[in-house]
């Protein structure tokens, strides 16, 4: 008794993926869609924004709890910890422009490194 189709000798088409990288243009067309592209970085623009609003206080301390959302690798946490919020919250509200603005400038500074080695 045979089995229909059981074993066939008919080669299998290969899979999707590779077909795809067969043409050089194909090829082309898929490197240049890994390509990186220089972005605006939302995260420097909360900053310039929050240096052109600090006689606003409760606009710069939303920007800075929205600042907190964002990972820093650097130093393994957010780019504005809540210490660190508060430290400039509490000079603003002192009337202590240049020492919130000196805090702002640092964790600028350690974020825009780490968007620099990147």
């Amino acid at each position: 008794m045979q089995v229909a189709g059981c074993c066939s000798t008919r080669k299998s088409p290969p899979p999707v993926a590779d077909n795809a990288r067969d043409e050089p243009a194909e090829t082309e067309r898929h490197r240049r869609g890994l390509r990186f592209r220089k972005r605006d970085d939302y995260a420097v623009e909360l900053f310039k924004e929050a240096h052109a609003h600090l006689d606003d206080i409760a606009r710069v301390d939303r920007i800075l709890l929205e600042l907190g959302k964002f990972y820093n690798p650097l130093v393994h946490g957010p780019i504005v910890d809540l210490a660190t919020r508060r430290r400039i919250v509490e000079h603003l509200d002192a009337a202590q422009i240049e020492d919130a603005r000196r805090l702002l400038d640092e964790r600028l500074a350690l974020y825009a490194r780490t968007d620099r080695e990147a």
